[in-house]
């Protein structure tokens, strides 16, 4: 909402020195949050002055034109020009160069003359043009940024004005006046006027308010007027779409008056360009009263008034000439013709006010929110007047608005008001609110006195009365808020003052912190960040095919996911079973931007629906369902268990001098993977697995010593890869992150040091090619005994000197004792116990 200061000073006591940014910091006390100041004066300076044509020389130029050389008087005649800078002659008589001929000798024009800056930092100043010294400029509306007009220059006499040469034209203007905006929260409608910016200003710094609704005779009783009903027969939430109706007749109104200055340059600063006078009008009693009102071309209507919701299909060309096709909830204003506009968003064309309207019949009514609000969006129209409707307009407002817009038409316009006037509808039942007396205190945490929660509450303009435990409120009628008792606390605590509310920090119980599922994930992921990945965040939506491509690993396979009602986009109509698939769009995405080595990874939740979704009924508002009810919700809630994903594509470093980056392969996923167990204290066994979206030779298996599955590892399926045109070869790893946790101690004990010395032995057997590496690695474990310290892997060879349809395994084997320096005998016996366990169970040979 955009403050005209001068608008504000007529009902508020703002000091003449203040600024907009002083006006601001005081409404900021009440809860508003400045937006921006509106200065004409940031952009156009003077001199700008009033003058006075003298003569005009039409002179003839080679290029086609023909421009004015003018003599323009700038002061009055006899006497001298006050003014000094290069370029203002003494005389008072400027020689000015103009190429707009929409003026004669005579008029009285608008001048800027030299010093003077124009919108665009523009400088005007004395130069040699079309053989003259042109030493000024006559302004156009658009050149002095108070309007679109550039068709010609500004004649005063057309806008009603006949000033004295010499005159001040930015002060006549009203360019110096400023305008404070701020930003007006949903429930505060009020604040989207003059009125209750006024009312809020008297808040924040005591002074006096002085309505300007007090200000307006308005009847205290209508009627005889125009013919109105209130036909809602489908009111939404059983709410009338429309509860009053005020209309008001002026005939004899000549529409192509001019506005007056005063009036259109506050609607400017109040961010509303100036349309016609009848309009101007209607707008500007919308600004001061925040009661939106319309104005329709009398002799254009036939027959009565009706105010219905509209019949599917039905059609209307609004204002902005544009046809619309009604929804069957659109609230219409009808007459004879049919739809004559959308209630409370805007006119339609056929009742227009024109510049041949010579009658007018004003209409001011009031209409529920919630069907302004959805016609607003329905039919993507948002207007000045259903910004206020959709946030709550004062019921009572309605007749002084539209007896403001008569006064104002019979002013300014020459009309002539009919006594009779049209007032139907049925006032709403005012409801007092019980605040108890201490709840203002216990809620805000202040130990508000009686006489703070009387002042606060009577200035809002509620009426309070004092009961037995405490006061019943009726909120004032501009103030459609003020529902409960927290709503009226939230209200005191604002005009006792944000600023007295202690601020207190809590303090933390002890014994409690982080759970041990946090703590574990905070773990894994931080160890991931300093392995050199990078986390991201991907979309929790995918689609069909990628739910069925990642979330099981036998193709074809049944998959159950959960089809969003309303989703964003119909290609990503599910949510994820796994997190691959938005990982990999990430990485696509980085791809196809230039970033070629990445590793990302990502821990997040999926969705994995069981038998039962959802629940036949939803509990009823307002009481705590039962503890059965509870547990039918949770039924029907599906799994969402935390998973952990990785993606590699390219080199795990950038290329330099001497350095050759190696590509990322199978194997770091599976590092990544024994890093993520290693951290959390569980040992991950990695075996030959299969998995559709992983490559058929180079995907392993992740398991838990007790056989549970917690993912796959490995090189992502070549196809996969061409169809998201990522390169070849990229490797990833996915696993339960709940199952890990789960299964990780509670507390990680560190394995003892031994201070005696290892004793290696080196071993390599030859087993059939289809037996894992990892299962021999297991046998040699348990056949070693309780000596060896740790067994590792570290070749594997087929080819010549090895059988046909064999490998060869070569592994390291640590033995070491924690009270004695082992024997190589020792040692090797332990070895050979080994052996023979992995010859025993797949007929090993050592080599």
């Amino acid at each position: 909402m955009r403050i005209p200061l001068s608008w504000l000073r007529e009902f508020a006591a703002v000091p003449a020195g203040a600024s907009a940014e002083d006006v601001m910091a005081d409404l900021v006390k009440v809860g508003f949050e400045e937006e921006a100041v509106h200065r004409p004066t940031d952009a156009l300076q003077g001199p700008v002055v009033v003058g006075q044509v003298l003569s005009i020389v039409k002179e003839p130029q080679t290029n086609g034109k023909t421009i004015n050389w003018c003599q323009v008087r700038v002061v009055p005649e006899g006497q001298q020009q006050t003014l000094t800078g290069e370029g203002i002659d003494p005389s008072g008589v400027q020689g000015i160069i103009c190429g707009a001929h929409n003026f004669v000798e005579g008029d009285k024009v608008v001048v800027t003359l030299p010093g003077a800056v124009l919108p665009g930092d523009f400088r005007i100043s004395a130069r040699k043009t079309y053989g003259h010294l042109s030493a000024g400029m006559i302004a156009s509306v658009r050149e002095l940024g108070i309007g679109e007009d550039h068709d010609g220059i500004l004649v005063l006499s057309r806008i009603g004005l006949d000033p004295e040469i010499g005159t001040d034209a930015m002060e006549l203007l009203g360019l110096y006046d400023q305008a404070a905006e701020i930003n007006v929260t949903p429930d505060r409608g009020y604040a989207f006027s003059i009125r209750g910016v006024a009312r809020e200003y008297a808040h924040a710094t005591g002074t006096p308010f002085t309505d300007p609704a007090s200000k307006v005779q308005a009847p205290s009783d209508l009627s005889g007027g125009y013919g109105v009903k209130l036909n809602d027969d489908a009111p939404i939430y059983g709410k009338p779409g429309c509860d009053r109706f005020v209309a008001r007749t002026v005939r004899g109104v000549d529409a192509t008056k001019p506005t007056p200055p005063w009036m259109s340059s506050r609607l400017r600063l109040a961010g509303i360009r100036s349309i016609s006078l009848p309009v101007d009008i209607s707008n500007y009693v919308m600004l001061e009263l925040g009661q939106p009102t319309h104005c329709y071309d009398l002799d254009t209507l036939s027959g009565d008034i009706v105010v219905r919701r509209a019949v599917a299909g039905e059609k209307i060309t609004t204002l902005d000439a544009k046809e619309r096709t009604l929804d069957a909830e659109d609230l219409l204003i009808t007459d004879g013709s049919g739809p004559i506009g959308i209630a409370g968003v805007m006119g339609g064309a056929a009742t227009e006010v024109s510049d041949s309207t010579t009658n007018v019949l004003v209409e001011a009514a009031h209409f529920d929110e919630v069907s302004i609000a959805r016609s607003r969006r329905r039919h993507k129209l948002p207007s000045e007047a259903s910004k206020r409707f959709e946030r709550g307009v004062d019921w009572h407002i309605a007749p002084v608005a539209a007896q403001r817009v008569v006064d104002l038409l019979v002013e300014l316009a020459g009309g002539t008001a009919v006594a009779e006037g049209t007032d139907v509808g049925t006032a709403p039942d005012a409801v007092a609110v019980e605040l108890p007396a201490a709840f203002a205190a216990e809620r805000i945490g202040i130990d508000f006195t009686e006489d703070q929660i009387l002042t606060c509450l009577r200035d809002l303009g509620a009426v309070v009365e004092k009961t037995g435990t405490g006061y019943a409120v009726t909120a004032p009628s501009w103030r459609t808020d003020l529902e409960t008792k927290e709503d009226l606390s939230e209200e005191i605590a604002r005009l006792v003052g944000y600023d007295n509310i202690p601020a207190t920090l809590p303090v933390a119980p002890p014994g409690r912190g982080l759970t041990r599922v946090q703590q574990q994930r905070r773990r894994l992921v931080q160890a991931l960040a300093d392995a050199g990945l990078t986390e991201v965040l991907a979309y929790p939506f995918v689609s069909k095919a990628a739910n069925d491509t990642f979330g099981t690993p036998e193709a074809g396979a049944e998959r159950k996911a959960l089809k969003l009602a309303n989703p964003i986009s119909e290609e990503h109509g599910y949510l994820r079973t796994s997190i691959l698939p938005g990982l990999i769009e990430v990485a696509k995405r980085n791809h196809s931007r230039g970033f070629r080595d990445l590793a990302l990874f990502e821990s997040g939740l999926v969705f994995l629906p069981g038998d039962t979704l959802g629940t036949a009924s939803i509990p009823p508002l307002g009481a705590k369902p039962s503890d059965e009810v509870l547990d039918g919700l949770y039924d029907g809630v599906p799994d969402q268990p935390l998973y952990l994903a990785a993606v590699l594509t390219g080199h795990d470093s950038p290329a330099a001098p001497a350095h050759a980056p190696r590509a990322w392969d199978w194997a770091d996923a599976l590092d990544i993977a024994r890093l993520t167990g290693d951290v959390l204290g569980v040992e991950i066994v990695i075996s030959q697995g299969q998995h559709q979206a992983f490559h058929p030779g180079r995907a392993a298996q992740l398991t838990l010593r007790n056989g549970e599955v917690l993912g796959y590892a490995g090189e992502l399926h070549p196809k996969l890869l061409a169809a998201h045109d990522m390169p070849a070869r990229s490797v990833a790893l996915e696993l339960n992150a709940d199952a890990l946790f789960e299964a990780a101690a509670d507390v990680i004990v560190a394995r003892h040091i031994s201070t005696y010395p290892v004793a290696t032995q080196d071993v390599a057997l030859v087993v059939a090619a289809e037996v894992a590496a990892d299962e021999v690695l297991a046998a040699l474990r348990e056949g070693a005994g309780e000596l060896l310290e740790d067994v590792a892997l570290f070749d594997v060879y087929a080819g010549k000197g090895i059988e046909e349809g064999k490998k060869s395994l070569a592994f390291n084997l640590r033995f070491r004792a924690d009270d004695r320096t082992l024997t190589a005998d020792e040692a090797s016996a332990a070895r050979d116990s080994a052996v023979a366990a992995a010859h025993e169970r797949f007929g090993a040979v050592q080599r």
